[in-house]
């Protein structure tokens, strides 16, 4: 981007919610299904039905409205937002529209060492609409079907204010998003299945400006890394026609993967162009204080006030806090493990280094973690007694977590107890001296790496058992004695 002119960037992030039922009729919100198959009179839109409002759905939005420092409306309306599009079976869409759910909220996203407050304008409830299946992409498919087993699907539309300013931040806006979103058990915001879904709006201003450029929407972003590509892609493509005098058009794109560029889909609507109006089949939501402070009771520890803990509690770093707070169960797992050890740090560092690696090999996701927070504190144990080196440890915890077996019981029953024996390591370091001469003879002229090679050597003459602090005292002793012969 070049440096006369800034990205601006606000998100639209529509949230599929957790509920059992459907925004208006009774249909399972269960995701996949022979197509066409939840589906009912009420979310295929034929005439006659009217729809009754999910209360769970409603108490939800407000969860989250509390959660992103929202303001919940005293009171606020549904609209139709008429328009005509296949995956919308009554042509026009339930939603919220100039009477929100709530408003003025904020969010902090940190990029690098810099701290942000973007702005959240408003949350508002709707229903989602069905799903078009492409033969490919949008873009060169010759033809559509139409699953509707998504319409109707409780949704909230989460908008910010245009105070992004890269694809960077969007990323971390998001993350952070999801984050809460899944702290509050509110969806489960699986981007593949497309409970998260992203629109962005991006424009270009002079540098210094205050005036915004012409905003062009990104519809239906469903990945971070689609979002992050899309955002930089579409403002190369701007500063591309700003620098050659010409106009952006105001319109909706859509984001080609494969052909890594965006596409035009069609020009922009106005509001005006949905004719909203209120919806007649439905009153008003009226939320008292007392339902506010109902959702705002069952609020748990969000992601922010977790990290200060973490932080402030275990003395851990603000990367390691941050990495433990970006999903609910990986900070839980945390707090359980610290109830049976004081190594925080250790127990971080296994938790966000060989637990996710073992969870991500295996593709499961932290929910479904089978490891106990005791069978680790246990290993961490072992470490600090000096019974097992860190190199066995890995082999430990991989074998913990396949069969649920305790540290304990693995390190007995497979021999892995480390050798702090003095004169068993002697002679075993006497040994690799006398079959590695040249390499005793070029750590005495002067290569001190070769000392690595020789504990290493040590360690596999041990497999691994040898105390490596000890081995390498010892070593360093026999080393010495032959540099003063020398």
């Amino acid at each position: 981007m070049h440096k006369s002119y800034e990205m601006v960037i606000g998100l639209e992030v529509h949230v599929e919610m957790k509920t059992d039922s459907k925004m208006f009729c009774g249909c399972t919100t269960e995701f996949g299904g022979v197509a066409n198959s939840h589906v009912c009179p009420v979310c295929l839109g034929l005439p006659g039905t009217l729809p009754v409002l999910n209360k769970k759905a409603v108490d939800y939005a407000i969860k989250t409205a509390l959660a992103l420092e929202c303001r919940v409306t005293e009171s606020s309306q549904f609209s139709r937002k008429n328009y005509f599009y296949p995956d919308l079976a009554k042509a026009y869409q339930i939603s919220q529209y100039d009477l929100p759910l709530a408003v003025d909220g904020h969010i902090w996203i940190t990029t690098g060492e810099e701290h942000h407050q973007i702005r959240i304008n408003r949350v508002h409830l709707e229903e989602d609409a069905g799903k078009l299946v492409h033969i490919g992409t949008i873009s060169t498919s010759p033809y559509s079907m139409v699953d509707y087993n998504r319409s109707g699907v409780p949704l909230m539309e989460i908008v910010s204010e245009p105070d992004i300013r890269s694809g960077e931040q969007a990323k971390a806006y998001l993350e952070k998003l999801k984050s809460i979103l899944r702290f509050i058990d509110v969806s489960d915001c699986k981007m593949e299945e497309g409970s998260l879904r992203c629109d962005a709006n991006i424009s270009l201003m002079e540098a210094g400006s205050e005036e915004f450029g012409t905003k062009v929407e990104i519809k239906n972003l469903n990945s971070f890394r689609a979002v992050v590509r899309s955002i930089e892609f579409e403002a190369a493509r701007q500063e591309a026609l700003l620098s050659k005098g010409e106009r952006i058009v105001q319109e909706t794109r859509t984001w080609d993967e494969s052909q890594g560029m965006t596409l035009s889909l069609r020009s922009k609507e106005e509001a005006h162009d949905y004719r909203y109006f209120p919806e007649p089949d439905l009153v008003p939501i009226v939320t008292s204080p007392e339902w506010i402070e109902e959702q705002r009771k069952l609020l748990p520890e969000l992601p922010d006030a977790r990290l200060e803990r973490f932080m402030t509690d275990y003395k851990l770093s603000r990367y390691d806090a941050e990495l433990l707070t970006a999903e609910p169960e990986l900070g839980v797992f945390f707090d359980d493990v610290m109830k049976h050890t004081n190594e925080s740090k250790a127990a971080a560092n296994w938790i966000n280094g060989d637990l996710m690696y073992h969870l991500n090999e295996k593709g499961i996701e932290m929910s479904e973690n089978p490891l106990k927070a005791p069978q680790l504190a246990g290993m961490l144990a072992l470490i600090d007694k000096k019974v097992i080196s860190g190199k066995i440890a890995k082999t430990v915890f991989a074998e913990m977590f396949e069969s649920g077996k305790s540290a304990e019981d693995i390190v007995q029953e497979r021999g892995l107890v480390q050798i702090s024996d003095e004169g068993v390591l002697e002679e075993i370091i006497v040994d690799v001296i006398a079959n590695h001469r040249q390499t005793v003879d070029d750590y005495i002229n002067g290569k001190e790496q070769a000392a690595g090679y020789l504990v290493g050597q040590i360690m596999k003459a041990t497999r691994g058992k040898a105390n490596p602090a000890l081995a390498n005292s010892l070593l360093q002793k026999h080393l010495e004695k032959f540099k003063e012969k020398k």
